[in-house]
Protein backbone atom coordinates (compact mmCIF):
# COMPACT_ATOMS: atom_id res chain seq x y z
CA UNK A 1 0.00 0.00 0.00
CA UNK A 2 1.37 3.53 -0.63
CA UNK A 3 0.31 5.13 2.16
CA UNK A 4 1.46 1.74 4.98
CA UNK A 5 4.36 2.89 7.63
CA UNK A 6 7.45 0.06 7.09
CA UNK A 7 9.69 2.62 9.36
CA UNK A 8 9.62 3.15 13.00
CA UNK A 9 9.93 6.89 13.21
CA UNK A 10 7.01 8.86 13.57
CA UNK A 11 6.74 11.68 11.21
CA UNK A 12 4.54 14.53 12.33
CA UNK A 13 2.14 16.29 11.01
CA UNK A 14 2.17 20.24 10.24
CA UNK A 15 1.68 21.69 13.76
CA UNK A 16 0.37 24.87 15.00
CA UNK A 17 2.71 25.14 17.90
CA UNK A 18 5.70 25.99 17.10
CA UNK A 19 4.38 29.66 15.94
CA UNK A 20 1.76 29.77 18.67
CA UNK A 21 5.03 29.18 20.94
CA UNK A 22 7.37 31.68 19.25
CA UNK A 23 4.84 34.77 19.55
CA UNK A 24 3.76 33.65 23.27
CA UNK A 25 7.93 34.01 23.89
CA UNK A 26 8.61 37.22 21.95
CA UNK A 27 4.95 38.89 23.77
CA UNK A 28 6.20 37.78 26.96
CA UNK A 29 9.73 38.84 26.55
CA UNK A 30 8.66 42.16 25.16
CA UNK A 31 6.36 42.45 27.84
CA UNK A 32 8.93 41.86 30.33
CA UNK A 33 11.07 44.55 29.07
CA UNK A 34 7.81 47.27 29.15
CA UNK A 35 6.94 46.03 32.60
CA UNK A 36 10.54 46.92 33.91
CA UNK A 37 11.26 50.01 32.14
CA UNK A 38 7.83 51.75 31.85
CA UNK A 39 4.71 51.64 34.09
CA UNK A 40 2.64 50.15 31.79
CA UNK A 41 1.99 46.80 34.07
CA UNK A 42 2.66 43.61 33.44
CA UNK A 43 -0.54 43.20 31.01
CA UNK A 44 1.05 42.13 28.02
CA UNK A 45 3.85 40.31 30.39
CA UNK A 46 0.55 37.97 31.26
CA UNK A 47 -0.59 38.04 27.80
CA UNK A 48 2.54 36.47 26.44
CA UNK A 49 2.63 34.06 29.45
CA UNK A 50 -0.56 32.84 28.94
CA UNK A 51 0.29 32.08 25.66
CA UNK A 52 3.27 30.14 26.47
CA UNK A 53 1.14 28.39 28.78
CA UNK A 54 -1.79 27.37 26.57
CA UNK A 55 1.29 25.86 24.32
CA UNK A 56 2.51 24.11 26.87
CA UNK A 57 -0.87 22.52 27.30
CA UNK A 58 -1.75 21.54 23.76
CA UNK A 59 1.58 20.86 22.29
CA UNK A 60 2.41 18.45 25.06
CA UNK A 61 -1.51 17.29 25.24
CA UNK A 62 -0.55 15.80 21.66
CA UNK A 63 2.65 14.05 22.79
CA UNK A 64 0.66 11.97 25.63
CA UNK A 65 -1.98 11.49 22.60
CA UNK A 66 0.83 10.12 20.49
CA UNK A 67 2.08 7.89 23.15
CA UNK A 68 -1.12 6.11 23.64
CA UNK A 69 -2.10 5.54 20.12
CA UNK A 70 1.65 3.62 19.68
CA UNK A 71 3.53 6.34 18.05
CA UNK A 72 6.40 6.44 20.24
CA UNK A 73 8.48 3.22 18.87
CA UNK A 74 11.77 2.22 20.14
CA UNK A 75 13.77 4.05 17.94
CA UNK A 76 11.82 7.68 18.67
CA UNK A 77 11.86 7.39 22.61
CA UNK A 78 15.65 6.94 21.94
CA UNK A 79 15.33 10.69 20.16
CA UNK A 80 13.08 12.01 22.93
CA UNK A 81 15.50 10.96 25.56
CA UNK A 82 18.35 12.29 23.35
CA UNK A 83 16.05 15.59 23.44
CA UNK A 84 16.17 15.77 27.34
CA UNK A 85 19.65 15.40 27.45
CA UNK A 86 19.82 17.90 25.16
CA UNK A 87 17.65 20.37 27.39
CA UNK A 88 18.95 19.27 30.93
CA UNK A 89 22.59 20.40 29.22
CA UNK A 90 20.84 23.72 28.01
CA UNK A 91 19.86 24.10 31.61
CA UNK A 92 23.13 23.49 33.25
CA UNK A 93 24.76 26.03 31.02
CA UNK A 94 22.01 28.63 32.53
CA UNK A 95 23.12 28.06 36.06
CA UNK A 96 26.55 28.07 35.34
CA UNK A 97 26.02 32.07 34.49
CA UNK A 98 24.85 32.51 37.83
CA UNK A 99 27.63 30.85 39.80
CA UNK A 100 30.34 32.18 37.46
CA UNK A 101 28.78 35.43 38.84
CA UNK A 102 28.45 34.85 42.20
CA UNK A 103 32.20 33.17 42.63
CA UNK A 104 33.49 35.95 40.17
CA UNK A 105 31.99 38.55 43.06
CA UNK A 106 33.11 36.79 45.65
CA UNK A 107 36.82 36.53 44.91
CA UNK A 108 36.46 39.79 43.12
CA UNK A 109 34.39 42.08 45.17
CA UNK A 110 33.89 45.39 43.38
CA UNK A 111 34.21 48.77 44.79
CA UNK A 112 30.18 50.46 44.61
CA UNK A 113 30.67 51.98 41.82
CA UNK A 114 31.49 48.52 40.15
CA UNK A 115 33.80 49.78 37.64
CA UNK A 116 37.24 48.59 39.55
CA UNK A 117 38.38 46.78 42.50
CA UNK A 118 37.74 47.65 46.06
CA UNK A 119 40.52 47.94 47.98
CA UNK A 120 40.73 45.23 50.91
CA UNK A 121 37.24 44.67 49.70
CA UNK A 122 34.81 41.79 51.63
CA UNK A 123 32.32 39.43 50.43
CA UNK A 124 29.27 39.35 51.63
CA UNK A 125 29.13 43.49 51.44
CA UNK A 126 29.00 45.08 54.66
CA UNK A 127 25.75 45.32 56.50
CA UNK A 128 24.64 41.76 54.49
CA UNK A 129 23.06 39.32 57.42
CA UNK A 130 23.62 36.07 55.17
CA UNK A 131 21.31 33.18 56.17
CA UNK A 132 22.74 30.62 58.58
CA UNK A 133 23.25 27.51 56.31
CA UNK A 134 22.49 25.25 59.20
CA UNK A 135 19.01 25.77 59.70
CA UNK A 136 16.19 26.00 56.96
CA UNK A 137 18.61 25.61 53.86
CA UNK A 138 19.95 22.14 55.67
CA UNK A 139 15.77 21.25 56.31
CA UNK A 140 15.32 22.05 52.45
CA UNK A 141 18.08 20.06 51.23
CA UNK A 142 17.07 17.45 53.06
CA UNK A 143 13.62 17.62 51.99
CA UNK A 144 14.66 18.13 47.89
CA UNK A 145 17.12 14.83 48.58
CA UNK A 146 14.15 13.15 49.95
CA UNK A 147 11.68 13.71 47.95
CA UNK A 148 14.59 12.90 44.73
CA UNK A 149 14.67 9.49 46.90
CA UNK A 150 11.50 9.06 46.32
CA UNK A 151 11.20 9.64 42.84
CA UNK A 152 13.85 6.96 42.57
CA UNK A 153 11.66 4.76 44.18
CA UNK A 154 8.78 5.35 41.72
CA UNK A 155 11.52 4.95 38.99
CA UNK A 156 12.74 1.64 40.10
CA UNK A 157 9.39 0.63 40.98
CA UNK A 158 7.64 0.77 37.26
CA UNK A 159 11.00 0.64 34.96
CA UNK A 160 11.96 -3.00 37.09
CA UNK A 161 9.11 -4.02 38.35
CA UNK A 162 5.73 -2.56 36.67
CA UNK A 163 4.57 -2.24 40.14
CA UNK A 164 2.09 1.02 39.49
CA UNK A 165 1.02 0.84 43.00
CA UNK A 166 4.47 2.23 44.57
CA UNK A 167 5.17 4.20 41.49
CA UNK A 168 1.84 6.06 42.59
CA UNK A 169 3.19 6.19 46.28
CA UNK A 170 6.63 7.58 45.37
CA UNK A 171 5.52 9.87 43.04
CA UNK A 172 2.74 11.40 45.70
CA UNK A 173 5.80 11.17 48.36
CA UNK A 174 7.94 13.53 45.32
CA UNK A 175 5.41 15.97 44.50
CA UNK A 176 4.63 16.46 48.34
CA UNK A 177 8.39 17.18 49.34
CA UNK A 178 8.45 19.48 46.32
CA UNK A 179 5.48 21.83 47.33
CA UNK A 180 6.74 21.62 50.87
CA UNK A 181 10.41 22.85 49.37
CA UNK A 182 8.67 25.72 47.22
CA UNK A 183 6.82 26.89 51.30
CA UNK A 184 10.11 26.89 53.31
CA UNK A 185 11.49 28.54 50.88
CA UNK A 186 8.90 31.35 49.68
CA UNK A 187 9.32 31.17 54.31
CA UNK A 188 12.89 31.99 54.43
CA UNK A 189 12.19 34.53 51.34
CA UNK A 190 10.36 36.81 53.56
CA UNK A 191 12.32 36.78 56.43
CA UNK A 192 15.81 38.16 54.25
CA UNK A 193 17.66 40.50 55.79
CA UNK A 194 18.72 41.77 52.78
CA UNK A 195 17.07 42.38 49.20
CA UNK A 196 17.73 42.29 45.27
CA UNK A 197 18.28 45.74 45.00
CA UNK A 198 21.29 47.90 45.95
CA UNK A 199 23.82 44.81 46.55
CA UNK A 200 25.46 42.26 44.41
CA UNK A 201 24.77 39.69 46.88
CA UNK A 202 21.08 40.13 47.04
CA UNK A 203 21.29 40.09 43.59
CA UNK A 204 23.29 37.35 43.10
CA UNK A 205 21.57 35.11 45.97
CA UNK A 206 17.71 35.88 45.03
CA UNK A 207 18.63 35.26 41.26
CA UNK A 208 20.27 31.97 41.44
CA UNK A 209 17.55 30.28 44.29
CA UNK A 210 15.34 32.18 42.65
CA UNK A 211 15.75 30.89 39.23
CA UNK A 212 15.65 26.96 41.40
CA UNK A 213 12.96 27.81 43.11
CA UNK A 214 11.45 28.45 39.61
CA UNK A 215 12.50 25.44 38.53
CA UNK A 216 11.43 23.39 41.41
CA UNK A 217 7.92 24.54 40.84
CA UNK A 218 8.35 23.52 36.90
CA UNK A 219 9.55 20.20 37.87
CA UNK A 220 7.11 19.67 40.95
CA UNK A 221 4.12 20.01 38.26
CA UNK A 222 5.89 17.45 35.75
CA UNK A 223 6.19 15.03 38.44
CA UNK A 224 2.36 15.90 39.30
CA UNK A 225 1.03 15.46 35.63
CA UNK A 226 3.13 12.18 35.79
CA UNK A 227 1.12 11.50 38.98
CA UNK A 228 -1.64 11.78 36.87
CA UNK A 229 -1.13 9.70 34.17
CA UNK A 230 0.39 7.18 36.37
CA UNK A 231 -3.22 6.93 38.40
CA UNK A 232 -5.10 6.69 34.71
CA UNK A 233 -2.61 3.41 34.01
CA UNK A 234 -0.64 5.18 31.50
CA UNK A 235 2.83 4.08 31.96
CA UNK A 236 4.28 0.60 31.94
CA UNK A 237 7.59 -0.98 31.77
CA UNK A 238 8.38 -0.70 28.43
CA UNK A 239 6.37 2.99 28.02
CA UNK A 240 7.81 5.57 30.27
CA UNK A 241 9.60 8.04 28.51
CA UNK A 242 7.74 10.77 30.34
CA UNK A 243 8.60 9.66 33.36
CA UNK A 244 11.92 9.36 32.72
CA UNK A 245 12.15 12.54 31.90
CA UNK A 246 10.65 14.29 34.81
CA UNK A 247 13.12 12.53 36.95
CA UNK A 248 15.80 13.24 35.08
CA UNK A 249 14.99 16.71 35.21
CA UNK A 250 14.33 16.26 39.23
CA UNK A 251 17.37 14.80 39.96
CA UNK A 252 19.05 17.72 38.10
CA UNK A 253 17.28 19.98 40.12
CA UNK A 254 18.60 18.24 42.95
CA UNK A 255 21.99 18.78 42.09
CA UNK A 256 22.08 22.48 41.27
CA UNK A 257 20.55 22.59 44.91
CA UNK A 258 23.59 20.86 45.95
CA UNK A 259 26.25 23.21 44.81
CA UNK A 260 24.29 26.20 45.52
CA UNK A 261 24.00 25.30 49.65
CA UNK A 262 27.51 24.23 49.15
CA UNK A 263 28.55 27.90 47.37
CA UNK A 264 26.11 30.44 48.57
CA UNK A 265 24.84 29.04 51.70
CA UNK A 266 27.90 27.40 52.92
CA UNK A 267 30.99 28.84 51.47
CA UNK A 268 29.75 32.44 50.40
CA UNK A 269 28.45 33.03 54.39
Amino acid sequence: MAHAKNHDYHILPPSVWPFISAVGAFVMLYGSVLWMKTESGPWVFLIGLALVLYTMWGWWGDVIKESLVGDHTPVVQIGLRYGVIMFIMSEVMFFAAWFWSFFKHAIYPMDPSGLSPAIDGIFPPEGIETFDPWHLPLINTLILLCSGAACTWAHHAIAHEDNRKDLVNGLLLAVGLGVLFTVFQAYEYSHAAFGFSGNIYGANFFMATGFHGFHVIIGTIFLAVCLIRAKQGQMSREKHVGFEAAAWYWHFVDVVWLFLFASIYVWGQ
